[in-house]
């Protein structure tokens, strides 16, 4: 299903490299996390950061990729991912996942995170609890990468997360299969595909230089999914509300590197007992 081929390893340097893309996503999230609100527009949210990623010297990896339009994919509410952006208007107490990506130098950096405009006590607690569950099963699969490790013990990692939320939350959350992790590089999509949820085969042997991005996509409800009839907008099937989290990650002898966190991952890291480790 996910085929055999082994892990593509990045060298210190190239990792660094890696690392000032990463920087730019990150920051980007950060701008748009702080300017969404009601009676904007995706394409608005889209605007800034196609213009914030150029000011950092670098290139929105998503605009023109197999004819995606938009620098961001915004995806609002039952919209889980690659959500295009344009005239919506965002409300208060909306759902939004945004999923961003830059290219420097030839290297990408990936990731997203999920709001609810109008801020926490805007939303309801489902929709908070889903953000949390689906923010912590991100970190849950980040930090269950070691060099060393099989690879799909990630996605086994965040289903035990996910599993647990559910129950302790008293809600039904669904794991979005079709669209799981990835390699990245010099690449946004390199080989090997990285589940979300357990499989049977445990995965390639996880070696130093490896680096992958993690994305669980979380429902309120069933887990299967449509796309829309502009062929990227993918949908929940029972209209239910869905979270998206994305980071992209190095996994060194030391430990692990969060590229696109701001502080490196350290204080999620350290705060899981998993072991930060940048490449200064």
């Amino acid at each position: 299903m996910f085929g055999r081929k082994g892990l593509d390893v990045k060298t210190p340097d190239q990792i660094r490299r890696m690392r000032l893309a990463g920087l730019v996503v990150g920051e980007t999230l950060e701008l748009i996390r702080g300017l969404a609100g009601a009676g904007m527009t995706t394409g608005d949210l889209d605007r800034t950061a196609e213009d914030f990623i150029r000011s950092k010297g670098a290139t929105p990896s998503f605009l023109g990729y197999h004819g995606f339009t938009g620098s961001l994919c915004v995806s609002v509410n039952e919209e889980v991912v690659h959500g295009i952006p344009g005239p919506r208007i965002l409300r208060e107490g909306d759902l939004v996942s945004i999923d961003c990506g830059a290219i420097v130098d030839g290297w990408h950096g990936d990731a997203a995170i999920s709001l609810i405009v109008g801020g926490r006590e805007a939303g309801s607690a489902r929709d908070c609890a889903l953000m949390d569950a689906t923010l912590a099963s991100m970190w849950a699969g980040i930090t269950a990468l070691a060099v060393g490790c099989r690879l799909y013990e990630v996605g086994a990692a965040v289903e035990d997360c996910i599993v647990d939320a559910a129950r302790a939350d008293g809600l039904t959350y669904g794991i979005v299969e079709d669209y799981v992790g990835h390699g990245i590089g010099t690449e946004m999509h390199q080989d090997p595909q990285v589940p979300n949820y357990r499989v049977r085969d445990r995965g390639p042997v996880v070696k130093s230089g490896v680096t992958v991005a993690i994305e669980p996509m979380v429902t309120l409800g069933s887990a299967e999914t449509d796309v829309l009839e502009d062929d990227w907008t993918v949908v929940t099937q029972d209209g239910s509300r869905a979270a998206h989290w994305e980071h992209s990650v190095a996994v060194t002898d030391a430990g692990i590197w969060v590229l696109t966190a701001l502080d490196g991952g350290q204080e999620q890291l350290e705060a899981l007992a998993a072991a930060y480790a940048p490449l200064v």
